[in-house]
């Protein structure tokens, strides 16, 4: 006889979701798969730093991880009202971003960037790249675009839709919104609006949620959000499940729940 489901609520931190998705997708069968046979690569940003520690931690050691620069593995970032996100000293200079994490068949090639790699990707090959707005029910993401350009998104669609090279979005549940994405897009991409531009993304989007499915076999939902003295942004999350589904939760949240808050 199957034992019953239950339901337990857990508290984590925006960070503690970032390790929480970097550990799901480092153990990925697709992933896997990918990383012996494929290139997979990682584009920099701030929830993908904890991507890349686990991946590369679990291809080789826990010492190469440390030579990821997470505090330095992004190209543009948010910060608290008041500071430009792009003010002096806050973004990597050239000489201090690394590049992304590009892996073929498992083994690093340091330096490069998705620029360099993407018109060799194919179908097979998979990109992670993060996001900045999450539409939950639809499972949908968008990022933000400075660059004129379109930046790396605008370099990985046409690769995703062109060549069939699988599209990965890890990002936390910490950036839902509410409203429809392509409706958002078209607002901040008209012309006079000011401001980034907005570009959903044709990839599987990968949230705390899949996470716990995937590492425990439990449900889980977001019920409640937020908090003060640390807890800002901090989600709140209904998992429901056998005994030993919810057992695995506890081990899992509890390996994460203590990550510290991202500093640059």
């Amino acid at each position: 006889m199957d034992s019953p489901e239950t339901t337990k609520q857990f508290v984590i931190t925006p960070a503690a979701g970032k390790r929480l998705i970097a550990r799901a997708l480092a153990a990925d069968p697709i992933i896997r798969q990918a990383l012996e046979s494929k290139t997979v690569v990682i584009v920099a940003g701030t929830t993908n730093g904890y991507v890349a520690e686990e991946i590369v931690a679990s291809l080789t050691t826990a010492a190469g991880a440390a030579t990821i620069r997470r505090e330095r593995f992004f190209r543009g970032l948010t910060l608290p009202p008041g500071e430009a996100t792009t003010s002096t000293g806050r973004l990597p200079r050239e000489d201090e971003f690394a590049g992304d994490v590009v892996l073929r068949r498992g083994v690093w090639e340091q330096g490069r960037t998705i620029f360099d790699v993407i018109d060799d990707l194919g179908e097979g090959d998979i990109v992670l790249k993060g996001a900045n707005a999450l539409d939950v029910h639809a499972k949908r993401a968008a990022v933000l675009i400075g660059n004129p350009d379109g930046g790396t998104a605008g370099a990985i669609v046409p690769a995703v839709v062109g060549r069939r090279v699988r599209l990965i979005v890890p990002v936390g549940l910490e950036k839902r919104v509410t409203e429809d994405l392509d409706r958002l897009a078209a607002r901040l991409n008209a012309p006079g609006a000011h401001g980034p531009r907005l570009l959903p993304l044709p990839g599987a989007v990968f949230t705390e949620l899949d996470a716990i499915d995937a590492l425990t076999g439990a449900a889980s939902e977001l019920v409640a959000a937020g908090g003060v003295c640390g807890a800002e942004g901090s989600l709140r999350l209904a998992v429901t499940g056998t005994a030993a589904e919810l057992d695995a939760a506890d081990r899992l949240i509890a390996s994460v729940v203590a990550e510290p808050a991202f500093e640059l």
